[in-house]
């Protein structure tokens, strides 16, 4: 717990049996409250290690997506009681040692969401970052900071904190179950006021990390343009996609 505020890391799971057991020995267990793991269907022994480990274990019966994996993670998380909920990949590509970092610039009120560049410090490629996924993430990151007026270093890191109103807020359910998900959930929290913030998070790529083909990234890539342009439309008041839509704050 941070300022009396209870901190939840939720972690969507597929295949990460060769990953989890040392990526959970690395989250700071005296700050996190719980640890909550929602497997989609894998086919390994991801399952079986998470609940050796002692973690809140939810299983889907099919394949939902890595979208529809973080709308479980998300709701499961509010049930807890969380107030703030850190998503940390359970393939070790992000430092579970920066949660406290994330947490405590939420739990202070300095920031309503922060993400964990990967970009800020300039040592992506040397972290192990394929270098067309490098180019990918400069070209889409510039042209969203035109689209949305902002000036993030990334937009594409899947290292991220938020408070419980922001998930309360965002009409996560109109996103994406796929990969452009992470993109729609951040392009909401802009639209929508919240403050974000970027902490410098090294690159962790290694031959167990999970990592999307060039054809899905491609695909990702059209997804995350598509977002753009209809955050841009929705601010101008020319249309506006489902996606940008507030759900009712709960009380």
């Amino acid at each position: 717990m941070l300022n009396n505020k209870k901190i939840v890391v939720v972690m969507p799971a597929y295949n990460a049996g060769r990953t989890l057991e040392k990526t959970f020995k690395k989250i700071p267990q005296g700050m996190v409250d719980e640890v909550v793991l929602v497997d989609d269907k894998s086919e390994d022994k991801t399952v079986k290690i998470a609940k050796k480990l002692g973690i809140k274990t939810f299983v889907h019966e099919e394949n939902k997506g890595y979208g529809g994996n973080q709308k479980t993670c998300y709701k499961e998380a509010l049930r807890t009681g969380a107030d703030i909920v850190i998503m940390l990949h359970p393939d070790y590509q992000y430092d579970p040692r920066l949660i406290v970092a994330m947490a405590s610039m939420i739990a202070q009120g300095v920031y309503d969401v922060v993400i964990g560049s990967r970009i800020i410090t300039g040592g992506a490629i040397r972290g192990g970052m394929p270098v067309y996924k490098y180019l990918g993430n400069r070209f889409l990151t510039l042209v969203e900071n035109l689209l949305t007026g902002e000036k993030l270093s990334e937009y594409h890191t899947g290292y991220r904190a938020f408070s419980k109103k922001v998930l309360e807020t965002l009409p996560l359910q109109e996103n994406s179950d796929d990969f452009v998900f992470d993109n729609q959930m951040l392009l909401q929290c802009l639209y929508f006021g919240f403050r974000v913030g970027e902490l410098s998070c090294p690159t962790l790529y290694n031959t167990d990390s999970s990592s999307i083909d060039f054809k899905r990234s491609v695909e990702y890539g059209f997804g995350v343009l598509l977002t753009g342009v209809n955050y841009f439309l929705g601010k101008k008041g020319i249309y506006k996609s489902r996606i940008f839509k507030r759900t009712k704050t709960k009380s």
